[in-house]
């Protein structure tokens, strides 16, 4: 049994679909007061609407998390009664070939998966200071932490990135008892996907030795874990969260 997370306020970044509605609707459960953000007003509120409409409240906030000033506005809201937990789960995957990739389309994906983790675990050590225990949980992937996809060599170096920001982010945050660190997401249920269609859903699943996707519960019940009181001795590691679609080293592994 974990402590309970009841009143413990946390910031979810890029919290308005996805990994991140699914980890706002989990933290809102265990009793967290919740914030999201996202860049889209829109988008935001429809968020929360599906919140409320669960029963689960949380505010919202406009920002960019490649921004420093929207960075610094986002923690000064969000954070004025103290903040306990930050999940930096704000991301952009777009795929483009590397031959006729951009610096723009590069700079992208770098903007918001990389700098946007730097800028907000930043902001907020102020605040994570004065907790009981403070936690940062960062959404990478197994995309380039462990695994390659063709498209994605931009994104899969971001996800690589934050693991190597987060070890040594680790070391220095420790000296203030804060700890940080990493779900790695394989295959995942999520709204983007389900538009893709169920052929291409199946194929997916057929990857996956469990035989089927991950849903969002899944990388937020490991979110509540890195986040509770009882992973306080944990931090700097990384937790794949996939079914075990990275064991199988052919096709023919999975054969049977």
């Amino acid at each position: 049994m974990l402590t309970p997370l009841k009143d413990k306020s946390v910031l979810i970044t890029g919290g308005t679909a996805g990994i991140g509605l699914g980890l706002a609707r989990a933290f809102a459960r265990a009793g967290a007061r919740v914030a999201i953000s996202g860049r889209s007003r829109d988008k935001l509120d429809a968020a929360l609407a599906r919140l409320r409409a669960e029963g689960l409240s949380a505010a919202g906030h406009v920002a960019d998390v490649g921004r420093p000033e929207d960075v610094a506005r986002l923690l000064s809201e969000t954070a004025r009664n103290g903040l306990d937990v930050l999940c930096c789960n704000a991301g952009v995957f777009p795929s483009a070939p590397l031959e006729s990739m951009s610096a723009e389309e590069w700079d992208q994906v770098q903007h918001t998966n990389v700098r946007g983790n730097f800028l907000c675990v930043q902001a907020a050590l102020p605040y994570l200071r004065q907790a009981e225990y403070g936690r940062v949980i960062l959404t990478s992937s197994i995309t380039g932490p462990v695994t390659g996809y063709a498209g994605w060599s931009h994104y899969g170096a971001s996800k690589a990135a934050q693991l190597g920001f987060m070890r040594s982010a680790a070391l220095e945050l420790a000296r203030d008892e804060i700890t940080i660190n990493a779900v790695l997401p394989g295959n995942v249920l999520t709204e983007g996907l389900r538009e893709l269609g169920e052929d291409y859903l199946d194929k997916m699943a057929a990857a996956v030795p469990l035989r089927q996707l991950g849903s969002v519960d899944d990388i937020a019940n490991a979110a509540l874990f890195f986040a509770s009181k009882e992973a306080g001795f944990i931090t700097g590691q990384t937790l794949i969260v996939d079914g075990g679609q990275v064991l199988p080293e052919s096709l023919d592994a999975l054969a049977g």
